[in-house]
């Protein structure tokens, strides 16, 4: 009889293997197609295959290598992420971006007990930041911001001071 000796991997190798197959039930009216003439059905079926594969394998493991025992789930940090999602979704059309990420990011590593301050203000503000240049600038999204704008001209301005400075 076959002993469990990492519940882990047996936990993971069972959701690997549902996900999977919950993939190729929904791809199944999907046209497959061939390697040289894709469908749309085609790269669904293989990363399901691929994630059953995964979830054979930690079946394998689970069997074979010793392991630690399933924890119990700690709800405070799901909590919290969530409840930080969920002001965010509602603050960004009220308080803007910037804002709304650093309360966001805020709230959310609330979900720890030993959250340093510091660091979690220097994150916010870098992500509100990152966010801006990538979403707003970059890629041209419409959100509502307080700084888009003025960082979207300072980007225009430098790239076409970098792109005159290349042709010459």
């Amino acid at each position: 009889m076959l002993r469990v000796k990492c519940p882990q991997d047996l936990g993971a190798g069972l959701l690997f293997i549902f996900i999977g197959l919950v993939g190729i039930y929904f791809g199944k009216d999907l046209t497959y197609g061939s390697a040289r003439s894709m469908g749309p059905g085609y790269f669904p079926t293989w990363l399901s295959w691929i994630i059953m594969g995964m979830g054979a394998i930690c079946l394998f493991k689970c069997f074979t290598l010793n392991g630690p025992p399933i924890q119990r789930i700690a709800l405070r940090p799901i909590l919290f992420v969530f409840a930080g999602v969920l002001a965010f979704g509602y603050l960004i059309e009220h308080i803007k971006l910037e804002p709304a990420l650093v309360l966001l990011v805020a709230i959310a590593t609330q979900g720890r007990s030993d959250t340093n301050q510091k660091k979690m203000l220097l994150l916010a503000i870098c992500m509100a930041f990152a966010s801006v240049v990538i979403f707003v600038v970059l890629l041209g999204q419409a959100m509502p911001t307080w700084s888009g704008d003025y960082l979207s001209a300072a980007f225009t301005k430098l790239w076409s001071l970098f792109s005159s400075a290349k042709g010459a």
